[in-house]
């Protein structure tokens, strides 16, 4: 299951950091600085929902700078 993920830092925080951070990620197919309104747009591949969401989580959320994230997985 693939699913895209934007992200919101806190105003402040070390971009280059944190999209070096999610980059370690086992599962993370690619990360970009972006502008609009997001600050990082990635893309994830997951065995499963549950497995997803323990990413979102456990790691992704655990990154210190990152504000919010919003999830859109794939359905085709």
């Amino acid at each position: 299951m693939r699913a895209y993920i934007e992200i919101k830092i806190e105003a402040g925080s070390n971009i280059v950091n944190i999209v070096n951070a999610l980059k370690n990620i086992e599962g993370v197919k690619d990360v970009y600085a972006v502008t609009g309104h997001t600050d990082i747009l990635m893309s994830i591949d997951s065995t499963d929902l549950s497995t997803l969401a323990e990413i979102i989580t456990q790691k992704i959320h655990a990154i210190r700078g990152i504000a919010n994230t919003e999830t859109m997985i794939c359905v085709e």
